[in-house]
């Protein structure tokens, strides 16, 4: 089962479960970490991201405008994971989740899984991840 839908489905007011548009593996370099080493150098992270609303509308008109551009969406995620730096990846959901909430009245809840798999861990492991569910309320 993914990180994306551990925590179940979304329903709309009539208990219906909610559509979703997933993008996985958005991935960029950037200078997120509470270590100097990681904003001086960054690192590889990547973002999943379901987005639950309901396409109906989309889907019986066959527009655009009915639903969520998920290419202009990945362009402004790969801005977040490129731009100003934070210390924490749950600060970086937090953004990530909140963008996805503003630029469509459409969605009625997000879901953000960020990948961090070069984390300073003194250990083997696969990756490191957070996952977080904002709903519009």
């Amino acid at each position: 089962m993914s990180s994306l839908d551990a925590a179940g489905p979304v329903l709309d007011a009539r208990g219906r479960p909610l559509d979703r548009v997933v993008l996985r593996g958005l991935r960029a370099i950037g200078r997120h970490g509470v270590l100097e080493s990681e904003r001086r150098l960054g690192q590889p992270f990547a973002l999943d991201v379901a987005l639950h609303l309901d396409t109906r509308a989309a889907a019986a008109g066959d527009d655009l405008g009915a639903t969520v551009d998920y290419g202009a969406l990945a362009a402004h995620l790969l801005g977040l994971l490129t731009g100003e730096p934070v210390q924490l990846v749950e600060t970086l959901a937090d953004r990530v989740a909140t963008a996805c909430l503003e630029r469509s009245e459409l969605v009625q809840a997000v879901d953000v899984v960020v990948h961090k798999p070069q984390a300073p861990i003194p250990a083997p492991f696969d990756d490191v991840e957070l996952v977080v569910r904002r709903t519009r309320s």
